[in-house]
């Protein structure tokens, strides 16, 4: 059986230098043999000590039953900072948990589900892209991803249609400031001066992330004027705020259980950035790799859509319906496994410490990495092979609570993992009815690892319509 594509990894160790100057582009670069098989490696860098964590109790220990003592990586917070802010995605303690109690209520159960006809409403408009695009020889699949994940941020969050002239500006923006990160990243674990760090391509990344805030900024202003009037006594504008069903509505009615103050202007534009990245970045790249599993296995895709079209010949497409859709669930859960969105999690040491007889000092890095982790194969059966079977199965080498964290896990576990679950089962089951797709002749996709993990050339796939699409 075909096994899906990942960078073949060097044999040995690179130098430091050779790291600085030829494996930029990507941080799976940086990766040899024996990455696959560490339990926790150790690499020593010009600006800092780092920690790799591969070993099931210990990334519980970093994750879960210390937290505290491992907060996000202060570099991390520092790259991010122009785009995020002070968002719950870089902070770290009280700030953090004031962050994420007030953000909460908005991706409750119920309010997920509530904005189920909202994502329809993108997924919609996508399917009537993709309409005339099919007649193409291929179509790149990840672009649009990109675009209709992108939309239903900015629907279910600001109740905002992303049109494309705005998408274009936006998303473009937003992968010229994901390639530029990782560079910078490096320049700052090998303690370059500020002078070189701020060069061109940081005052590009820089406008880049102003560009992105500015659009999201010019939505929520009028909002947040409304909730404001709303706290002043205004009846009307009380009323409409209690109307609104989107997520950015909830937040403009949360407030913070010490001081009783909600998320001040800025406060909110933080969040709803964060929120933009992680939901639409994210759930795009994992979206895309599941399309490329599905058309390198054609018999699963099949299946896939014989249960898409069996469980809509009784239901129309709903919350309940999508939760039918077991095996379509769980390709989005294997691409999640093999293609991991956040493929590296950054923590530092609070304190100094100890892991399997290594000395780790005040300020060392500790890195958990859902990549490695995925594809260890003293932790899964056919670890680079795809296998969307083995969850219901059960009969794993490692439970999943130790072994598969694409969300992250413990207490910082992603806030929109259930809305990313959804989206992308509506998402696929669309697609699925629709289409029978293939990859491009000659294609074949290469991973880089940056914010997330995309592929390089796109996602070239032939789309062919089906002939039940055009009675339903």
């Amino acid at each position: 059986m075909t096994c899906p594509v990942f960078p073949t990894p060097a044999k040995s160790k690179a130098s430091l230098w050779k790291v600085f100057f030829k494996k930029r582009r990507s941080w799976l670069d940086a990766l040899y043999a024996r990455s696959y098989q560490m339990k926790m490696g150790q690499f020593s860098l010009p600006g800092l000590e780092l920690y790799m964590v591969n070993q099931p109790d210990l990334v519980r220990r970093v994750m879960v039953s210390e937290v505290e003592q491992f907060p996000k990586h202060q570099m991390l917070g520092d790259i991010l900072e122009p785009l995020l802010g002070e968002s719950i995605f870089t902070t770290n303690g009280a700030q953090w948990k004031k962050q994420r109690d007030m953000l909460d209520p908005a991706f409750k159960h119920a309010r997920v589900q509530q904005v189920f006809g909202l994502m329809q409403d993108a997924v919609g408009d996508m399917e009537a892209r993709l309409a005339t695009q099919a007649a193409q020889p291929w179509v790149d699949i990840d672009p649009e991803m990109t675009y209709v994940t992108a939309d239903i941020i900015f629907r279910t969050i600001m109740s905002t249609r992303l049109e494309p002239e705005q998408a274009n500006r936006i998303l473009e923006a937003f992968v010229r400031f994901q390639a530029a990160s990782p560079k910078l990243a490096l320049l700052k674990m090998f303690k370059m001066p500020g002078w070189v760090q701020r060069g061109f391509s940081e005052r590009r990344r820089l406008q880049d992330a102003n560009e992105i805030r500015s659009a999201i900024e010019d939505i929520v202003r009028p909002r947040y004027a409304q909730a404001e009037a709303a706290r002043a006594g205004c009846p009307q504008s009380a009323a409409a705020l209690a109307g609104q069903q989107d997520i950015l509505s909830s937040l403009l009615q949360a407030r913070d259980d010490t001081s009783g103050l909600p998320f001040s202007f800025a406060e909110i534009v933080d969040q709803i950035s964060m929120l933009f990245l992680a939901g639409h970045e994210t759930s795009a790249s994992a979206l895309t790799w599941s399309l490329y599993l599905l058309a390198l296995y054609p018999d699963i895709q099949e299946e896939a859509h014989r249960e898409v079209a069996g469980v809509l010949a009784e239901r129309e497409l709903s919350v309940e319906a999508i939760k039918k859709m077991v095996l379509v669930r769980d390709t989005f859960r294997e691409a999640l496994r093999l293609y991991p969105p956040v493929g590296f999690l950054a923590r530092e040491c609070s304190h100094a410490t100890e892991m399997r007889d290594k000395k780790m000092a005040r300020g060392a890095s500790v890195v958990i990495s859902p990549w490695l982790i995925h594809r260890h194969q003293e932790f899964w059966d056919n670890p680079h092979g795809f296998d969307p079977y083995r969850f219901t199965r059960r009969d794993l080498k490692v439970p999943l609570h130790k072994s598969y964290l694409p969300f992250g896990t413990g207490p910082r576990v992603c806030i929109g993992a259930a809305f990313a679950q959804q989206e992308a089962s509506l998402i696929l089951a669309s697609l699925l009815k629709h289409y029978r797709f293939t990859l491009a002749p000659g294609f074949v996709p290469e991973p880089v690892g940056r914010l997330t993990i995309r592929s390089e050339n796109g996602m070239k796939l032939v789309l062919v319509p089906r002939v039940e699409s055009k009675t339903s």
